[in-house]
């Protein structure tokens, strides 16, 4: 007896030596940071908290709330999947950090992440602004080289807080964040696609500065301010070639059946063709817009239907981030696979010879009773855009309706 109550107590005391089990992740406000290039890093908030059906988290961009709800916990492992996205952060927890990576598992890519509870604060400033950003900002990204592009820089800025984006021919660079730190610009977002940081000096007149796309890409940009200034016009940049008057082509869907538009689905009917990736946050911004238009304004003589171009690696898994957008998003239109492996736009332009040439993902293509191409719209400016994203949606819906009409 005496035997057994010394093995009994020594195990006791071996047990007490033992690490504290892990109690699960603090709610509230927390910090978080992606490691991008030149030793910076991208910052970003969240929320967090336990529901009865576990953690959820709220991603803040500005004005923007990304809401994710696929959280796995296993001991000390985490793994957080971005909604409609296939990127997702892996790593380990505590009560108050959590450490490991950004995964985009299509591309290769990995970004060191980190997040500790209790910070609010996205960039510290060292200093108050000297200077207001406030306004419209002409921007030429990669210049003097054969990669500039224009852009539209649109800000705010309140004391040091500034928030805003950039407008390009194809499209919008979300919702932005950050501040005024004396005479440096701080602008960052994550949408769990993308990962973007803008750093730049500031004078009165001009903004120059780098552009990081996650830890992969970077680029210089310059900008001065021009209220007047404007980009191309979206619906003279994609078009028909000469000879052309239809679009033409044949796809498959989930179940592996050939679509096209002269399927009896479509014949009669107004009909608006997006070029779209899963992958792709304005074809999100795009996807939401038009499954919303559909459900709302439900008309008998009009269809939508997308063509994806995937850069997952093969066939079942690029159906799979399809099938989970259309979960997600509760897409009520036809997805077709166009193609796979590669979203390389002159590949994709192979698919459907009749353009000029796809610029941008999306591209949306509206079709009349005839069956004949009457508009090509490049890019989408969604709801970061402000009074752009309000006026696109009147025009878009006064279209559809002379359309309808004729």
């Amino acid at each position: 007896m005496r035997r057994f109550y010394c093995f009994s107590l020594l195990l006791l005391t071996l047990l007490s030596c033992v690490n504290p089990k892990n109690e699960g992740l603090r709610e509230g406000r927390w910090s978080a940071q992606l490691e991008v290039m030149d030793k910076e890093v991208l910052p970003f908030n969240f929320d967090l908290k336990k529901e009865h059906s576990g953690y959820v988290i709220n991603i803040y961009n500005a004005e923007e709330t990304i809401h994710v709800d696929e959280i796995d916990i296993n001991n000390d492992s985490i793994k957080i999947k971005m909604p409609a996205f296939e990127g997702y952060i892996s790593g380990t927890f505590s009560d108050s950090a959590i450490k490991g990576d950004f995964i985009k598992e299509s591309l290769d890519r990995i970004v060191p992440f980190n997040a500790v509870f209790g910070d609010s604060t996205r960039f510290r400033s060292s200093e108050n602004a000297r200077l207001n950003v406030s306004g419209i900002w002409e921007t030429k990204f990669s210049p003097d080289t054969e990669d500039e592009y224009l852009a539209k820089g649109i800000f705010s800025q309140e004391k040091n807080r500034v928030s805003g984006t950039f407008r390009t021919n194809t499209g919008d660079y979300r919702y932005l964040e950050g501040i005024v730190d004396g005479d440096s610009l701080k602008l960052s977002t994550f949408d769990g696609a993308h990962a973007f940081l803008f750093t730049a000096k500031v004078t009165d007149s001009s903004l120059t500065g780098t552009f990081y796309s996650g830890n992969h890409f970077k680029e210089p940009f310059i900008a001065h301010r021009n209220d007047q200034f404007e980009l191309a016009d979206e619906e003279s940049l994609t078009f028909l070639k000469e000879g052309y008057e239809e679009l033409q082509f044949s796809f498959p869907n989930a179940n592996d059946a050939l679509i096209s538009l002269e399927d009896p689905r479509f014949n009669g009917k107004v009909v608006v063709v997006q070029i779209m990736g899963t992958w792709c946050p304005n074809c999100l911004d795009e996807t939401k817009f038009l499954s919303e238009y559909v459900k709302t304004r439900k008309r008998d003589n009009f269809e939508v239907v997308a063509l994806a171009f995937e850069y997952a690696k093969t066939k079942d898994l690029a159906f799979k981030r399809i099938e989970r957008l259309k979960n997600r998003v509760g897409v009520p239109y036809p997805i077709l696979l166009a193609q796979y492996g590669s979203s390389n736009k002159i590949k994709a332009n192979e698919k459907l010879p009749m353009l000029n040439h796809i610029l941008s993902y999306p591209t949306t293509i509206f079709i009349d009773k005839r069956g004949k191409v009457r508009k090509i719209h490049t890019g989408f400016n969604g709801p970061a855009t402000g009074q752009k994203y309000i006026d696109f949606k009147e025009d878009f819906n006064d279209y559809i309706e002379l359309l309808l009409s004729e």
